[in-house]
């Protein structure tokens, strides 16, 4: 399948704090691909000011959709939002 949509979530998280989110996101990685209808990718990419997920889906649909899965609002989400400094930016993307 080919990735037609971005799902990118950028979250504020000081330096001592990012080995947690890396745990949320290794943890979550595997279970998501695996489970999570028209997931095809997932990367944590980290740049000094802040700390990125990109999720690559099948569709926007599907992107839009995950956010309000039960993995994403029960264990991802309660997983990162004490890691936070502020509240994250959510986009989606659709590929041209």
């Amino acid at each position: 399948m080919k990735v037609n949509a971005y799902l990118e979530i950028t979250m504020q998280i000081n330096e001592a704090k990012r080995p947690a989110a890396a745990k949320v996101y290794n943890d979550y990685r595997q279970p998501f691909l695996d489970t999570i209808e028209g997931a095809l990718t997932k990367d944590l990419l980290i740049r000094d000011e802040d700390v990125q997920v990109l999720h690559g889906f099948d569709s926007a649909e599907h992107a839009q959709a995950y956010l309000s899965s039960a993995m994403f609002q029960n264990d991802v989400f309660v997983g990162l939002k004490p890691l936070w400094n502020a509240e994250p930016a959510v986009k989606i993307y659709t590929v041209a």
